[in-house]
């Protein structure tokens, strides 16, 4: 769902790293994220570690594959709200020109690719994104999580 974007507040600093705008970057991205939740009380299992790691994959993809631009990589952001059950991720890249789609592109059945926005919007709960001063834009999402303590009496 595509909604304006809301701030997360986080009571531990968020995670915030640059990467290379290649498919390495894209997976150390990934692996830093889920690495963050750990830290965070979320095992790499749990079902808010393997939604983030979706989000973080999806979106990273996309700003090597989309929002690649020579001499720039992306930059990654992920804040961790547990009050709010919230987790907010953000990819930032350079390409100001190449503007995301508003809603998910429907996919061909047969088709290799194009399910990245679709998965995203299937995992958050708002998506969007929004332009970075002075180059670029960022695509930001919100994943619903439980706190770790209400997952362990469950």
């Amino acid at each position: 769902m595509l909604t304006e974007a809301t701030n997360v507040q986080s009571e531990l600093p968020p995670l915030v790293a640059q990467f290379t705008s290649s498919p390495r970057g894209a997976r150390l991205a990934r692996q830093l994220a889920v690495r963050h939740l750990e830290e965070r009380g979320y095992p790499p299992a749990s079902d808010a570690s393997c939604a983030v790691a979706l989000v973080v994959a999806e979106l990273s993809a996309n700003a090597v594959l989309h929002g690649r631009v020579p001499g720039h990589g992306f930059g990654l952001r992920v804040a961790v709200d547990t009050a709010a059950g919230l987790v907010r991720v953000e990819v930032s890249d350079a390409a100001s020109a190449k503007r995301p789609p508003v809603t998910p592109p429907s996919s061909a059945p047969e088709g290799e690719s194009g399910r990245g926005l679709l998965l995203v919007d299937a995992m958050a709960v708002r998506w969007g994104s929004a332009p970075r001063h002075p180059l670029g834009k960022t695509m930001w999402a919100e994943v619903a999580i439980a706190h770790p303590a209400d997952r362990q009496k469950a």
